[in-house]
């Protein structure tokens, strides 16, 4: 095709197969389904749900382009953009960066035309152009002709007279003398010249936006001399708007009050020893492992009640907090973190309760750098934001941890440019999170701030300026929002902290398991696949590995019933001791503590005393002290001298002094016990409850079964069935793959040869564009015929079983049976076609294919 595109179809299909799949790969959901051809592609490209999407795409200074783009003449040339941008005395870094926003508008088809002749897509235009009820992040206004529509034709003459221009014989002229007034520098700079000072500083005051203000039934006479020369237009009773081109003189040309070329630097640069910030990670690493395995044994037996709304109360997130040491919003994000790792769900009971799965189990088992890769993987590619529980939804009701609606779509987008972001300063370099989050701003401003189509703060939905008046202003239309003040900036600022409690940066760097853990998403636009996220997670845990405190076998008892564990301890050691004793405190060395409590319970699940010192001298690299022995042969004796069944209960004794002194205490009255044999006593009460009320009284009784043996109190383990972490809510349609790609790009190709074919004449009527080709069953089998002798391609019409009519070029290879078997062009195989089927056929010029 040659000479100037008329449409973005005909451009797209000047493009080469790399230009659209581009623009395929930068916009996957034009592929969803892949458009017939060329002319359905620029259509699908143009609706406005898919230019919002990609508009939304776009860093600062493209988008800034695109607004300037929208303010300008429609087309628009390249230098006109050019003086929009960096103004009348230019801007170096403006000129160096326009080139590229003009081609990243273009490969995603926003732009097309030659330079001379720019257009932007009319959907696009729509979403920034200025209008009453939709101020433009340039913060410019309507053209004079736009304002003045409507405004009767003497009015005009009067405007015209006032700031010295000839009289003109209808509006339309009018508006245009008026409008190269304001374009001509030097007039408009002399007609400025005579305003009155007041007149200036109302102008100054909507010069950046927004430009409409309010005024008086009686305005002043500094504001009637602005409104006799249309340097302010009515724009209602009590309202006055500042016309575009006035406007762009008075800012010099400039459509945006900063332009931002280049992105805010990564700085002040904080520069560490990369070793350091590695241990530090993974020993954050290690703690984030040693809390999620507590949080499982918290839950062993079985976690919170669910709410009936789903998620947990918020008592039970207080009780989980104190139970874990830490506070409500860092317990949230350990429950979504093991959640999201598919290591704790509901049990799906009839009384539903969170659980761990049985996955946790298989977890619990693993290596600890495989652990935490697993953790890491899981929070990596989550959409569930922590950070949103306790706020209110839209009905106002607050958001529980582990619930519904906590997902936020954009959250693994977020995650990986924010350590992207990290992962392009030095090995140890830090950043403050001001930094990061500035930068990400400029990388999707619409996305972090203002939803696209409407205009960020300050500008969006403030009330016209008073410039009857002196009125405060804010600053100049399209700034930024505050920092932190949306979700994005949000989710960003979580990233940063979660990262931190993970073990992926240390002391604020990016450690060298976190760069290997994000090695694959931070290089594609693309969100990676699962396979990609997890093969990267392998790489970062074989980098955490060595720097993990190894295992210890061993404890170091002291005299004050106390073992102190060096170091992390070997799964069953720990298992086996947390039963034996309770641990008093953490850190670099677990302290644990030995009570009669704990002591007896290491007996109620099984151990003799015997057992126990053995377990001791084995683990201990000191000698059991002589109090710990004490108290272990102490709390054996007494241990099952007294035996409690089900009776309702009783209580029996070989020792009938004992029980005479249980029966004397007062302390036993709410047991209402009584005898019954001089070894035996008799409960009104459970057994259970009689068993915590001795024990209460300071005995040691122990249950037994209907037999009479000893009851072995060692409780099951709650595990759910077996349950998936839960799926993230993807940010649209999936990135498309390179087969995918290829393929589509074949298909619309072949489609659009169908579709645009240039076609011989037939003896029927030519159909109307679009329309399927008809011909008579007859003509339809004498030229397929034809076209099997001459080796030449056709255009059919072609309606499927289903009802479905398309349009396709093929080459016939035989016709036998009421059937054509012949090349698909548009589908690039061999298929055979029933003739019944084919509504018409015509033949090709000889240079279509």
């Amino acid at each position: 095709m040659t000479g100037t595109p008329r449409t973005l179809a005909e451009e797209l299909r000047t493009r080469a197969d790399s230009g659209l799949i581009g623009l395929l790969r930068a916009r996957p959901d034009l592929l969803n389904p892949v458009p017939g051809d060329v002319t359905q592609l620029a259509t699908r490209a143009g609706t406005r749900a898919s230019v919002v999407r990609a508009v939304e795409r776009l860093d600062r200074f493209v988008l800034q382009a695109a607004e300037a783009l929208a303010v300008a003449p429609d087309p628009c040339p390249y230098d006109t953009l050019g003086a929009l941008m960096a103004g009348d005395a230019g801007d170096a870094a403006v000129a160096a960066e326009l080139p590229r926003a003009v081609a990243e508008l273009r490969a995603q088809a926003l732009v097309w035309g030659p330079d001379d002749r720019l257009r932007l897509v009319r959907t696009a235009r729509e979403l920034l152009s200025p209008s009453a009820t939709h101020p433009s992040p340039t913060g410019l206004g309507p053209t004079v002709a736009e304002a003045m529509s409507g405004m009767s034709p003497g009015r005009l003459q009067d405007i015209l007279a006032a700031a010295g221009l000839p009289a003109t014989h209808d509006p339309v002229t009018a508006a245009a003398a008026l409008t190269g007034l304001f374009s001509d520098r030097v007039r408009m700079a002399a007609l400025l010249d005579t305003a009155p000072a007041e007149s200036v500083a109302v102008l100054d005051k909507l010069l950046w936006g927004p430009p409409y203000g309010g005024v008086t039934e009686r305005p002043a006479p500094h504001l009637l001399w602005l409104l006799d020369r249309g340097l302010l237009i009515p724009a209602g009773a009590r309202n006055v708007v500042l016309p575009r081109e006035a406007a762009l003189h008075l800012r010099a040309g400039r459509a945006h009050h900063t332009p931002e070329p280049v992105p805010p630097a990564l700085s002040p640069t904080t520069e560490r020893d990369p070793q350091l910030v590695d241990n530090a990670a993974a020993s954050q690493a290690f703690t984030a492992l040693a809390t999620v395995e507590e949080l499982l044994k918290e839950w062993d037996l079985g976690g919170p009640a669910v709410l009936r709304a789903g998620g947990m109360s918020v008592r039970d997130l207080k009780r989980t907090a104190a139970a874990l040491d830490t506070t409500e919003p860092l317990a949230a994000f350990w429950l979504e973190l093991a959640y999201a790792a598919g290591l704790i769900a509901s049990d799906g009971e009839a009384d539903e309760r969170f659980a761990a799965t049985p996955a946790a189990e298989e977890w619990l088992q693993l290596p600890d750098h495989e652990r935490w890769a697993q953790l890491a993987a899981g929070w990596l590619s989550a959409t569930r934001t922590p950070g949103v529980v306790g706020t209110a939804d839209a009905k106002g009701r607050a958001l529980a941890a582990l619930g519904p609606h906590l997902d936020r779509s954009p959250a693994p987008e977020v995650r990986r440019r924010a350590l992207a972001l990290l992962a392009t300063l030095p090995s140890g370099a830090s950043v403050p999170a001001t930094a990061v989050l500035s930068r990400l701003r400029w990388e999707r401003p619409l996305r972090s701030g203002a939803a696209a189509g409407q205009v960020p703060a300050p500008a969006a939905g403030r009330a016209p300026a008073a410039v009857d008046g002196a009125a405060h202003l804010p600053g100049p239309a399209g700034s930024a929002s505050a920092p932190g003040d949306d979700l994005r900036s949000r989710l960003a600022q979580g990233t940063l902290t979660e990262a931190e409690l993970l073990g992926v940066t240390g002391r604020g760097a990016l450690s060298a398991h976190g760069r290997a853990l994000i090695d694959s998403s931070s290089q594609a636009a693309a969100a990676p696949t699962p396979g990609d996220t997890d093969a990267a997670a392998t790489r970062a845990a074989a980098l955490l590995a060595p720097l993990l405190p190894a295992p210890v076998d061993h404890v170091l008892l002291q005299a004050d019933l106390t073992a102190v564990a060096p170091g992390p301890l070997h799964r069953p050691l720990a298992e086996a001791l947390g039963v034996l004793a309770d641990i008093e405190s953490k850190g670099g060395a677990t302290v644990y503590r030995f009570t009669p409590s704990s002591v007896r319970r290491a007996l109620d699940a099984g151990r003799s005393a015997a057992e126990l010192q053995e377990f001791l001298t084995t683990h201990s690299r000191t000698p059991v002290p002589q109090p710990l022995a004490y108290l272990i042969d102490d709390v054996a004796r007494k241990h099952g001298r007294l035996r409690i069944g089900a009776a309702t209960a009783y209580v029996r004794c070989d020792d009938d002094a004992l029980l005479s002194e249980i029966l004397a205490d007062r302390r036993a009255a709410p047991l209402r016990l009584r005898r019954l044999a001089p070894t035996v006593l008799a409960a009104q009460t459970s057994p259970d409850q009689l068993l915590d009320g001795l024990r209460a009284m300071g005995y040691a009784p122990a249950a037994e079964s209907a037999a009479g043996d000893v009851l072995i109190a060692r409780a099951d383990t709650h595990r759910t069935p077996p349950r998936t972490a839960p799926a993230p809510v993807p940010d649209g349609p999936p990135s498309p793959d390179p087969t995918l790609l290829a393929a589509a790009v074949r298909a619309i190709r072949a489609g659009d040869l169908a579709a645009t074919a240039e076609r011989k004449p037939v003896h029927a009527p030519a159909p109307a564009p679009g329309a399927l080709p008809r011909t008579t069953s007859s003509e339809t089998l004498a030229t397929m015929q034809a076209a099997v002798l001459t080796h030449s391609a056709l255009w059919i019409g072609y309606v499927n079983a289903d009802g479905a009519a398309s349009q396709r070029v093929i080459a016939p290879v035989r016709v036998e049976g009421g059937f054509v078997t012949a090349y698909d062009h548009t589908s690039d195989e061999v298929r055979t076609y029933p003739l019944h089927r084919i509504t018409g056929v015509a033949e090709l010029a000889d240079d279509s294919v």
